[in-house]
């Protein structure tokens, strides 16, 4: 059997859960989210896979986040365990190559992948990422430049744009 192990971290005032398989990092959850959501993630893409906190193996994984979070990195090199669909996988490998303090739109991974029409798919898979902040879909806004949904809430979407430089004006924030 399969065992995921988990932790949580705490940076100003947000609180994230963290999980991981042998191969990496497999699921971060936002301020806003629970244990209930971790665990659910957790049976559904690890059908059977018993879950165990160990917070000294998840501490690299805690370490790199809130190096992120603190301003001092912007790239994460820890392993990942990503799942998803091929057409998800294909949307998370583009998100993965925005550069930090820059933005993309929807229209643009829809086009990046091969899919011009495909931009609300793209936002689903978009929201469906497992790895926020690893995997940058705060990144990604409305082809207006807006900000547009984000699981964590528009606050902690707009927060992690501000640590990275990029500056939002009033009308860019929904």
């Amino acid at each position: 059997m399969e065992t995921v192990v988990w932790s949580s971290f705490r940076h100003a005032s947000w609180e994230f859960l963290i999980a991981a398989t042998e191969k990496g990092l497999c699921c971060v959850t936002l301020p806003n989210e629970s244990w209930e959501t971790l665990s659910a993630f957790i049976q559904r893409h690890f059908p059977g896979a018993g879950l165990k906190r160990d917070d000294e193996r998840m501490a690299p994984y805690a370490e790199q986040l809130t190096a992120y979070l603190a301003g001092r990195l912007k790239q994460f090199t820890v392993p990942l365990d990503v799942r998803g669909t091929p057409f998800q996988l294909a949307v998370w490998q583009v998100l993965q190559q925005i550069p930090y303090g820059r933005l993309t739109t929807y229209g643009d991974i829809a086009a990046q992948i091969g899919k011009p029409t495909a931009s609300r798919a793209v936002g689903a898979a978009v929201g469906a990422n497992p790895l926020p902040l690893v995997i940058p879909c705060h990144r990604v806004v409305g082809k207006d430049g807006r900000l547009t949904g984000y699981r964590g809430g528009l606050d902690v979407k707009a927060a992690l744009l501000r640590l990275e430089g990029i500056s939002l004006s009033e009308e860019h924030h929904c």
